[in-house]
């Protein structure tokens, strides 16, 4: 999903932001990838593919990061490098909620969170090289 060019760009902001572990993760960017594409495709965590790891490992990943704010400070560094993010259409059709979920708040309030992942999966696409 990224290409080696956009990893290079994002990969020193990831490591800006994200909480330091005693054991650097050896999967970083595929489950970056698992992530991005979850949010781009609106797919649920279980549906991922094989080819980016286990689907728990993206969505805990997610999460943890979330509640810790990584992902709001990622899409500020990646806006302050000067990316322009375009507009974004969302289809009201692709919105699932339960009928007793409204006004509801998300436990941990992972909205804000899912709406910068989304951004960043619009920036990947958006710098993406195009076939000649």
């Amino acid at each position: 999903m990224l290409s080696d060019e956009q990893w290079s760009d994002l990969e020193p902001l990831i490591e800006a932001c994200r909480p330091h572990a005693k054991v650097p993760s050896p999967h970083l960017r595929r489950t970056i990838e698992a992530i991005l594409w979850r949010h781009q495709n609106g797919a649920k965590w279980r549906a991922l593919p094989a080819e980016f790891g286990p689907w728990w490992m993206a969505a805990q990943t997610f999460i943890c990061w979330a509640r810790l704010g990584v992902w709001e400070r990622l899409l500020g560094l990646v806006q302050e490098r000067g990316v322009r993010l375009d507009m974004v259409f969302l289809d009201g059709t692709n919105i699932r909620a339960h009928r007793q979920a409204a006004g509801a708040r998300r436990k941990g309030d992972l909205q804000r969170s899912e709406m910068a992942v989304k951004r960043l999966a619009d920036l990947v696409v958006a710098t993406a090289p195009r076939p000649a």
